[in-house]
């Protein structure tokens, strides 16, 4: 297939390009960012730009992971996100439908489905963790949020109205940044990204690998949105436990991690405030991320064996 990548010079797109490729795709990514993935340097937001790409390169499919995130919004306005995030979209949804595109693969963020209240509540000692599946209402914080499923929306509508089908991903986090939880400065950010696959983190290569499941089956799903994030070994009748003594949940599952953090000199959250249940993903996607919690321990196990 002819696919255009949008944020082909980030993270993610920089990782998903070369495995399109791979595959026997024909990649056109378009970014305002120049890079060795980005044949087209330019702004979502750039209407025609848009029109003109998706009609003179005979698009196919759309992967659009390019966005304005979280970090941005301490130098950028709120019409900044609204141009790139909500616009930027609704051009692509326009050409996607004028040129006949056939799938579009939308990259969210599991960040929307963090309301001010449950903030609020992770920040005033909830009673227990929040577990969280597609099925609740998002009422997204702040603009990053707001734009991100106002997008999703658009991709909603789309297939309603024209027909398009279009899957949405709501990626929990697999960015390289240190991580900005504020127990995070207690621990290495290699133990805190550890951590934190066990209920809301990713690997790029995992995020890289969903949207190509997403790519692969949104002619068969019509509509529909994931999260997707490394598989949780949590319940949700786990979720009292995990707020008030994690450590001791993790150890029911992983028996050897305590010994084996200790080795490390690596640490538990005393608390774990939500997880993301993926199972969605699995059972309709069928997308299961390859790395987890789990990998984490085995590679500790084996760096034991060799010392």
């Amino acid at each position: 297939m002819r696919i255009l990548l949008t944020g082909s010079s980030g993270w993610l797109g920089s990782a998903l390009a070369p495995r399109l490729r791979g595959l026997g795709h024909e990649v056109i990514g378009i970014d305002p960012v120049p890079s060795t993935e980005t044949q087209i340097v330019g702004s979502i937001a750039d209407r025609e730009l848009v029109i003109r790409t998706v009609r003179d390169n005979r698009i196919e499919a759309i992967i659009h992971s390019g966005a304005l995130h979280k970090p941005n919004i301490e130098n950028s306005a709120n019409s900044d996100f609204v141009a790139a995030n909500v616009q930027g979209t609704l051009n692509l949804l326009d050409a996607a439908v004028a040129e006949g595109v056939e799938r579009f693969v939308f990259t969210s963020t599991t960040s929307l489905m963090i309301s001010q209240a449950i903030r609020d509540g992770f920040k005033g000692g909830a009673r227990k963790a929040a577990w969280l599946t597609e099925a609740m209402s998002p009422e997204p914080r702040n603009i990053y949020g707001v734009t991100k499923l106002s997008a999703e929306h658009l991709c909603r509508l789309y297939h309603l109205q024209h027909g398009l089908p279009a899957v949405v991903l709501r990626t929990a986090r697999f960015f390289p940044e240190a991580d900005d939880m504020a127990h995070a400065i207690e621990q290495s950010d290699a133990n805190t990204k550890a951590n934190e696959l066990l209920f809301r983190r990713l690997t790029v290569e995992d995020a890289a690998a969903a949207h190509i499941a997403a790519l692969e089956k949104t002619p068969q799903l019509g509509f529909d949105a994931f999260i997707v994030s490394a598989p949780t070994p949590f319940q949700p009748n786990d979720c009292d436990a995990l707020i008030r003594d994690a450590p001791s949940v993790v150890a029911r599952y992983f028996p050897d991690f305590p010994e084996l953090y200790a080795r490390k000199r690596w640490t538990m959250f005393s608390s774990i405030d939500r997880v993301y249940d993926a199972s969605r993903a699995r059972d309709r996607l069928g997308f299961v991320c390859r790395t987890s919690f789990a990998d984490v321990l085995a590679a500790l196990r084996a760096e034991e064996g060799a010392a």
